[in-house]
């Protein structure tokens, strides 16, 4: 096909190829298939030239040196993140004000803090990042992976707490894995891909296998657990009891809706005996210090219960039918997590929970052996509670994140002697803002007449009428997207704008079945849902389709690359991130292959009805009026490789009839996840300069 791009003047050549792929006899033209190839010379050609365009266009956005500086005092706030307890040692993740990335500390009992892993002094380039870290269940060693480049390919090595010297590691190709230390510290269970060249014609880095390592061997002795024979794209976690007597396993085809489990008695046979096996739900197990196995579940409870169950019984083979529900389903409640408090001070043993109502989090007290309800638990407004945590060896107090767009996370403690709460730890800096910021939770209804919440923040003092608005959504993986700080929110608030959160379909903020209502066959739910947002926003006075902004990333950028291809007219600008936008091909690369459980596989005739109606990519029309969009890349990135955003910027370069631009920015050295503050600023100032200078902020 010749190269006819609809602003010849305005955007890099982009040839498009004469590429059609015959699929369950369709026809699929892939104008831009070149795109996929980051080596290739066009694309080389291609990219640079759109360097080049983004970096003209970015010095046009005047507002975006106002944005670096104020994201910049923003974040100076700081972080810091619930303790891990090993006796009266608690380790957790600190950033001062001054830090790139967050710091690994151990506190002693007597206050004695050390800095453990600093990624900074690592690399002080910035781009190596912290993935895990487990310490030992005496807190003497600590198992930490750390990657480079954004590629979160971890690499385990072991310290010892006391002096901070390695001894063990390193061991590769531990991505996204658990650390199941066995009770003296000798020896853990992990997660490792196979290494390269295992398996034939095939990428040996989808296949996983869990294995026991000592401390100190080569991990290329390592002895193989479970796994052997597992097929591509599975999942496995692993943990072990306090006692160290007994070792479960989680297996998990890429993201699929349900998850098999295997109970072992080390002290017995130590055979891996079916707990839950192919059965159409999730459940995760924990074995409590008095022996009792919890089985946290969504099986026959959409928004999760709690059962418990005798482990003897279990490897024995007493099935489902021996499972005795503890905390029932609440039915507009999620159970998202649960510590046991077991301290001798207390005159019964407690469970605290944590529920999510409508994104928001709730914390409860229950007795931990009837279930009963005790009392609530004081949470500091109408916003997030970030996870549980408790002592290792039993105690009165459990600690908790509480957040919410105002607040940057603090941890506070809850003293199951008093019920009382207080401030454990908060983040040093001023969180202040330049004006006072209200949050409304909002109901509004879908295309279908569902009914899906959506919170929407504003300065109080906003003048009345329509104003520029950001809305943002996710809508997938069983993920839920609550109220949390981010500087780049109140920084568009600051500057005049609304920012509004829809907690769409296909999320986990009603339970597994509003998931199921948003994936698969049912994915345009998530996309009517957002459009219907919009519709809300505009038809409530809050903003207009051309003050609009809509920003997504990874499945929210599959979302908002839908909406502007489908609704072009209902949004004025996009910031689409690190996006899925070729659902036809989408399984060839990166981690794609691994979430056909989420979104279907093209290779199936059906499904790939499911995922062409909607692909981004294949509904681009020419002489269209888009709106201005810019897809935001990560060269790093091995979840989804930017080779959709390549391709969806040429197709809407060539289509667009509208003056507005379309652009991309792509950042080397950086990945989908994990980054550096001073890359988190630099990323957020574009974004808002670029949606100021489209959508009309004037203030």
């Amino acid at each position: 096909m010749p190269d006819t791009p609809g602003h010849p003047a305005r955007y890099p050549a982009a040839v498009r190829v004469d590429v059609v792929d015959d699929l369950h006899g369709h026809q699929i033209p892939d104008p831009y298939r070149w795109l996929e190839d980051v080596a290739d010379p066009r694309t080389v050609t291609w990219s640079a030239a759109q360097d080049e365009l983004y970096e003209t266009a970015q010095a046009t956005w005047p507002g975006r040196a106002g944005f670096r500086d104020r994201l910049a005092v923003l974040h100076a706030v700081g972080d810091v993140g619930l303790p891990t307890w090993r006796g009266d040692r608690a380790f957790l993740l600190r950033r001062s004000a001054e830090q790139d990335h967050a710091v690994l500390y151990a506190i002693d009992g007597d206050g004695t803090e050390r800095a453990l892993v600093d990624p900074m002094a690592v690399d002080p380039s910035g781009t190596t990042t912290l993935d895990l870290y487990q310490p030992s269940p005496d807190g003497t060693l600590l198992a930490y992976g750390l990657s480079e480049g954004g590629t979160e390919n971890s690499v385990i090595r072991v310290l010892e707490v006391t002096s901070g010297k390695i001894v063990d590691g390193p061991i590769d190709r531990a991505r996204h894995t658990d650390i199941a230390w066995v009770p003296d510290g000798s020896a853990f269970y992990y997660v490792r891909h196979l290494p390269e060249g295992a398996v034939l014609d095939d990428d040996a880095s989808l296949y996983r296998r869990v294995y026991r390592h000592v401390v100190g061997a080569d991990p290329d002795s390592d002895q193989l657990i479970f796994g052997d024979g597992a097929t591509r794209s599975t999942y496995f976690g692993v943990r072990m009891s306090h006692d160290g007597r007994w070792l479960w396993i989680t297996e998990v085809r890429g993201t699929d809706s349900h998850n098999d489990l295997y109970l072992a008695d080390l002290h017995g046979s130590g055979e891996l005996v079916p707990v839950q096996r192919d059965v159409d739900a999730h459940t995760w197990l924990e074995i409590g210090r008095d022996g009792v196995a919890y089985l946290q579940t969504n099986r026959e409870a959409s928004r999760w219960r709690l059962c418990v169950a005798d482990p003897v019984a279990l490897v024995d083979g007493a099935g489902y039918s021996s499972w005795r529900t503890l905390i029932p389903e609440d039915p507009a409640a999620v159970l998202n997590d649960y510590v046991a408090v077991t301290g001798p001070e207390l005159p019964r043993p407690l469970l605290v929970a944590l529920h999510t109502r409508h994104a928001i989090g709730e914390v409860t007290v229950y007795d931990l052996v009837t279930g009963a309800p005790v009392h609530d638990v004081a949470v500091p407004g109408v916003g997030t509670v970030t996870g549980l945590s408790a002592r290792r060896d039993g105690g009165h107090e459990v600690w908790f994140g509480y957040t919410d767009f105002t607040a940057p996370t603090r941890i506070l403690r809850y003293d199951a002697r008093t019920a009382g709460v207080s401030t454990w730890a908060e983040p040093a800096g001023d969180a202040s803002t330049s004006v006072k910021v209200v949050t409304k939770h909002v109901t509004y209804r879908s295309y279908d007449g569902t009914e899906v919440r959506m919170f929407v923040a504003s300065a109080a003092d906003r003048p009345a009428g329509p104003a520029p608005a950001i809305l943002y959504g996710y809508g997938g993986f069983n993920i839920s997207r609550p109220p949390v700080y981010d500087p780049y929110i109140l920084a568009w608030i600051e500057a005049g704008g609304v920012f509004a959160l829809a907690s769409l379909r296909g999320g986990s903020e009603e339970g597994e079945a509003w998931h199921r209502a948003g994936h698969r066959d049912r994915k345009q739910n998530v996309f009517d849902d957002f459009h219907a947002a919009a519709d809300w926003l505009v038809e409530n006075g809050w903003t207009t389709p051309r003050q609009l902004g809509i920003f997504g990333g990874s499945n929210g950028g599959l979302l908002v690359g839908t909406a502007l291809t489908q609704h072009p007219e209902k949004y004025g600008a996009v910031v689409c991130s690190a996006p899925l936008l070729d659902m036809i091909r989408y399984e060839l690369f990166g981690l794609g292959s691994n979430w056909n459980g989420e979104y279907g596989t093209a290779a199936d005739p059906t499904e790939f009805g499911w995922l062409y109606a909607y692909s981004p990519y294949h509904h681009v029309q020419k002489n269209t009026n888009y709106p201005a969009v810019v897809f935001t890349v990560f060269e790093g990135d091995t979840r989804v490789d930017p080779l959709h955003a390549r391709k969806l910027c040429a197709a809407l370069q060539h289509a667009t009839a509208s003056e507005r631009p379309v652009l991309i920015r792509r950042e080397l050295n950086v990945g989908h996840a994990s980054r550096a503050v001073s890359r988190t600023v630099e990323l957020a100032a574009d974004r808002l300069a670029f949606f100021a200078s489209e959508l009309g902020v004037t203030r």
